[in-house]
């Protein structure tokens, strides 16, 4: 899949569905079928949508481990704990679980983000937060993460 553009705001309803924005589906429209992935975040308070093709993907490595190291074990259980396959509905809706709506504090204004091939969703303060604090260290993780060395080589 390619990566995926624009960080759209929306809303979620009562019953904890939202609306697809366009832009997002109409990125999404070759694989809308397939079927997502939702999951809590691994370092923020937000969720994760997976298109399914990249959740297989990700299964695929998570396979490779051990299972006889506890570790692992521990791992893989609380990765994959509250993960739900999620439909988008004929409306372009998306039902939101409420046990992931509550573990990300997700009231009404939300903001979908996409983190190159999947899509992370953020209650919009907290999403607004997130973005303030990490403007502070910014340029030292873009030299950290993305930074040459004289070599050419990205470290």
């Amino acid at each position: 899949m390619h990566s995926l553009i624009g960080t759209y705001n929306c809303k979620v309803d009562v019953k904890g569905r939202m609306m697809i924005p366009a832009g997002m589906k109409k990125q999404l429209m070759p694989i809308l079928d397939d079927g997502f992935v939702l999951r809590r975040s691994v370092f923020q308070t937000c969720l994760e949508l997976y298109p399914m093709a990249e959740w297989q993907l990700l299964m695929q490595k998570m396979n490779k481990l051990n299972r006889f190291k506890k570790k692992n074990n521990d791992f893989i259980r609380r990765f994959s704990a509250g993960a739900r396959i999620v439909e988008v509905d004929g409306n372009g809706r998306l039902l939101i679980p409420k046990d992931l709506t509550v573990f990300a504090n997700i009231s009404k204004d939300i903001v979908l983000s996409p983190s190159i091939n999947i899509i992370e969703i953020w209650d919009k303060a907290l999403y607004e937060q997130s973005i303030d604090d990490a403007a502070l260290d910014f340029a030292d993780l873009a030299e950290e993460v993305m930074g040459q060395d004289d070599d050419g080589d990205v470290s």
